[in-house]
């Protein structure tokens, strides 16, 4: 019997997951350079206006677990690459915001990042395969989050 294409599908993308992002973890870490959870931080502070997000909205962006979102902006702030600011207007919320380091960090690994990118991701694909492998994960993730009520204060 054939296997489902859903669940092959599926376990494709676990299964390079699973390979991809220790290639990747390991070329930052020979190179001297951030964690790739560091670096998912501070990738999307530095795309946020003001580079500062607060937490609940960078839990939702990065690639992280909430708590684990939560312990790398400790991590980060401990090494001086950002910080957590309280929220004037919630008490029960913060605001995590890059520092001028956390930005100096982020610039030092782009280059590793993206030749890591380049030498694990495209060994096995084209750049053509990999614009349709862009477009396809982002329908799943479209469709993935419109099943996926978005939490708020009342349902918290």
């Amino acid at each position: 019997m054939p296997e489902d294409p859903e669940v092959a599908a599926w376990r494709a993308l676990l299964v390079a997951h699973s390979r991809l992002v220790p290639a990747m973890e390991r070329d930052l870490r020979a190179a001297g350079q951030v964690s790739l959870s560091w670096y998912d931080v501070l990738l999307e502070l530095n795309a946020a206006p003001g580079r500062r997000l607060r937490m609940s909205d960078l839990g939702e962006r990065a690639v992280l677990s909430r708590t684990r979102v939560s312990r790398v902006v400790d991590e980060l702030a401990a090494a001086g690459l950002a910080e957590r600011q309280p929220d004037p207007a919630d008490g029960r919320s913060s605001f995590a915001v890059l520092s001028p380091s956390g930005r100096n960090a982020l610039r030092r690994a782009w280059p590793v990042y993206r030749e890591a990118i380049r030498t694990h991701l495209r060994a096995g694909l084209s750049a053509q395969q990999c614009r349709q492998l862009a477009t396809l994960l982002e329908h799943a993730a479209e469709g993935a989050a419109a099943r996926v009520p978005r939490m708020t204060a009342a349902n918290r």
